[in-house]
């Protein structure tokens, strides 16, 4: 028999981590559609019909309420109409795929990595103390004074705007900065800096040194150093760090945080999109596919057995319904 179902706009990504093969995890399947999570590895999911998708929709058509796991494993009842017949069932997809900007909604109250609410602070103490100059100055310094700074205690007399815009604009432009390759100086600035943050880790995959873990470390060491002259407890959260500032890196929204006479900006949702440079290729824009056309069924059964199927369809009176995420589907026709 050949069942023939017509589908449009019907989802092939998928926001989630784990199967729909799999019992939900105690705390639920995690997210994967935020703008953070879609820049890892592997969380931009790509999906297709596959017989798993077959066998849930059959299972749907003749009534069966079930996940696909659960009828396979006979939980809630003692059979599986379709357990002898998997391996008579094959099927033709034959879909036109569209790529479309589409934006999801995350309910998860996640919080924006790069805004911030309210006022901003401008007098804080950790910008108009005596020791402010000498504590900040570190990020208007060149990579070769820097390291010089690290390495020989070198004083500090260049200056930066104190406030929390000038500060978080020159971080970030410190964070676009390239990389350099492990030598002279450098190298030397690395070894003196791992002898006091030991567990810090200075270089990317290739090797290179990252500057601004090399610039956020010589805040700490600067903290250290100004410590012995002043009383810099203002320059300190009460874990004993520095506001939204590691000694590897920054984040925005928790620098701001403190600064601010708002909450942090929560993210009702976002593109679902990703960018990617691939060698060869350039930058590469991946968004969501929707799928339209029509998907064959054949089972390989007895005219009879064919025939009980088509009852037990018709009986069930399955409308429309979801092929894969969203988009509408329906059957066609039945032949037997």
């Amino acid at each position: 028999m050949k069942i023939t179902i017509d589908y449009d706009s019907c989802w092939r990504n998928s926001f989630l981590s784990g199967s729909n093969n799999e019992a939900l995890p105690k705390n639920g399947r995690e997210f994967l559609g935020s703008m953070t999570s879609l820049k890892k590895e592997g969380n931009f999911k790509v999906c297709e019909n596959t017989l798993d998708t077959v066998m849930g929709l059959l299972n749907r058509l003749i009534g069966d309420q079930r996940k696909l796991y659960q009828a396979r494993n006979k939980m809630y009842e003692s059979s599986y109409y379709f357990e002898n017949l998997e391996n008579k069932i094959t099927f033709v997809d034959k879909s036109l795929l569209t790529n479309e900007m589409t934006f999801i909604r995350n309910m998860n109250g996640s919080t924006d990595q790069n805004s911030f609410t309210g006022m901003i602070k401008v007098t804080d103490p950790v910008f108009s103390s005596d020791y402010s100059e000498a504590f900040w100055g570190v990020l208007s310094l060149d990579v070769s004074k820097l390291c010089d700074f690290i390495v020989d205690e070198t004083t500090i007399y260049e200056k930066i705007q104190l406030d929390p815009i000038s500060i978080i604009s020159r971080l970030e432009f410190l964070n676009k900065e390239k990389p350099h390759e492990n030598e002279g100086v450098v190298a030397s600035a690395v070894n003196t800096l791992k002898s006091t943050f030991p567990d810090v880790d200075y270089f990317n995959k290739k090797g290179q040194v990252m500057l601004i873990s090399l610039y956020c470390s010589a805040l700490y060491l600067q903290l250290v150093r100004l410590e012995e002259k002043y009383d810099m407890s203002s320059a300190k959260t009460k874990a004993g760090g520095i506001s939204g500032i590691s000694k590897r890196g920054f984040t925005k929204k928790d620098f701001m945080d403190r600064f601010t006479t708002g909450p942090k900006k929560t993210i009702w949702g976002n593109p679902f999109i990703k960018k990617e440079k691939i060698k060869g290729q350039g930058e590469v824009t991946s968004m969501m596919t929707k799928a339209s056309g029509q998907l064959e069924i054949i089972i390989d059964v007895e005219r009879d057995k064919g025939l009980e199927i088509k009852k037990l369809i018709e009986n069930a009176g399955v409308s429309s319904f979801y092929l894969g995420k969203k988009g509408l589907a329906y059957v066609s026709n039945i032949r037997v």
